[in-house]
């Protein structure tokens, strides 16, 4: 019996005394990450909501997602192009109206200076058309605002993540604790996440 309780108490001590030697291990850690923090400059994802809002693409780079360049002036290419393409035919036919409606009060002037293309078309025709150019046109420039923030928008959330570790590994703290108040002792198991900077 006395053999038995002095065999248990034995492994007692030993575990106790692996377990605290485990804990100053990960306190010398933990000092340690706390300098290398200090040494290591941290992304601002302010700057990179900045720099994407002057000018596109600029907080991707800031970001250090040179790739997604590309894709942010395609984007806004699309609306810019749509643009170009609605207002120029919003003034030709905004000018072919004008100028069939001055010939139907008398002056003929401006009709040799009418697109080909639009000379066949009544008056109410080149109405219609003048307004829908001038719709889409305004939608295109909605479109390109969109645009512009999407890019705000991807760059601010690219900055904020950029600290951000999805690593899967862990660190594992195991701590003896004392409960006075029920007399018993255990074991306290603690999961920490790992920070970028102690990749």
């Amino acid at each position: 019996m006395q053999c038995k309780l002095a065999l248990a108490s034995i492994r007692l001590i030993l575990l106790c005394s692996m377990l605290l030697l485990m804990q100053h291990k990960s306190w010398s850690q933990d000092s340690a990450y706390i300098k290398r923090a200090d040494t290591i400059p941290h992304h601002n994802p302010r700057l990179a909501t900045r720099y994407s809002a002057i000018l596109p693409g600029l907080g991707q780079a800031y970001n250090k997602q040179y790739w997604k360049i590309p894709i942010v002036y395609g984007v806004i290419a699309v609306p810019v192009a749509t643009y170009i393409y609605n207002n120029d035919l919003y003034n030709k036919t905004k000018f072919a109206y004008n100028a069939k409606f001055k010939a139907q009060n008398g002056d003929a002037s401006d009709l040799p200076n009418i697109d080909p293309t639009l000379t066949n078309l009544s008056i109410g025709s080149l109405q219609s058309y003048r307004n829908a150019f001038r719709k889409d046109r305004d939608y295109s420039i909605l479109w390109l605002l969109m645009a512009w923030g999407l890019n705000v928008v991807d760059a601010t959330v690219s900055g904020h993540l950029k600290e951000f570790d999805v690593n899967s590994n862990l660190a594992i703290c195991v701590k003896p604790t004392l409960e006075p108040a029920f007399r018993q002792t255990g074991l306290s198991l603690q999961l920490h996440f790992k920070n970028a900077h102690t990749k």
